[in-house]
């Protein structure tokens, strides 16, 4: 009877960012992984991209002023709130309590999800699909194909209505 009775406890990782299929997939994830009887962890991760390489003069030889520099940064910070109050909107609306942690991580997307996964010990990844089309994604590569790839853990890829 006990052993009926026992929560799980998952932790599942959502990667966000300022798409609306990423907070889709969030939606779904708690649809699908959170209720009254699980103690699940959501881990909202959000990869800011990689800082550009700045040389002290530009192609057209004008210096990059620090200025410059801090507003490119602030943006990113920016950007990474932002995303994170779109997130939190949607898990507010949730009937159940939730353990959120969040992640930021920087870098070449793939890379950074692989790697937080692994290094949290995730139960699942959950992610957007952008829908992008087959050029496109043979150009760019899609993250998600590569997560579903290189991560040890069950992968979901939810697709947008649109997509479905």
């Amino acid at each position: 009877m006990e052993g009926e009775m026992r929560k799980t406890e998952q932790k599942i990782v959502v990667a966000v960012d300022e798409s609306e299929e990423s907070m889709d997939a969030l939606s779904w994830c708690l649809s699908n992984f959170f209720s009254n009887n699980t103690n699940n962890t959501l881990v909202l991760l959000y990869v800011k991209p990689p800082p550009p390489v700045y040389s002290t003069l530009d192609a057209a030889g004008y210096m990059f002023s620090a200025d410059v520099i801090k507003a490119m940064e602030q943006y990113g910070s920016d950007m990474v709130n932002s995303v994170m109050q779109r997130a939190e909107a949607v898990y507010r609306n949730f009937e159940t309590d939730i353990n959120v942690e969040r992640v930021v991580g920087c870098g070449e997307a793939k890379d950074v999800i692989c790697g937080v996964v692994e290094k949290l010990k995730a139960d699942t990844l959950v992610m957007g699909s952008h829908g992008y089309g087959f050029i496109k994604r043979v150009l760019l590569g899609s993250v998600s194909d590569y997560c579903a790839k290189h991560v040890k853990c069950p992968v979901v890829i939810v697709k947008h209505p649109k997509e479905a």
